[in-house]
């Protein structure tokens, strides 16, 4: 299985606050497969768990590393990458 990783860059104008957050480790629970998130070259954490996201303390413009081992990892860290590219404090 491979294990991929992504480094994207936070898009939300307020950060990864409970909002995206919540959307975001929702994703990384449905995909299945074991995902991290690690800020800079911090320790990385559970994708899943939201608060695991919100201690991270992720502001816009901020660096993260998206890892996933497992079938369909690619897509799962596409999607997960589009999500936390996204601005969701924009109308």
């Amino acid at each position: 299985m491979p294990h991929l990783t992504r480094t994207v860059r936070i898009g939300s104008s307020h950060g990864l606050h409970a909002r995206p957050a919540k959307l975001f480790a929702q994703a990384a629970k449905e995909s299945g497969i074991p995902v991290t998130l690690a800020k800079d070259a911090g320790s990385p954490i559970n994708a899943a768990s939201i608060l695991g996201i919100i201690a991270l303390g992720l502001e816009q413009g901020d660096y993260v590393t998206l890892t996933a081992d497992g079938d369909n990892a690619d897509a799962t860290l596409e999607r997960l990458a589009e999500l936390l590219t996204t601005d969701h404090d924009a109308e």
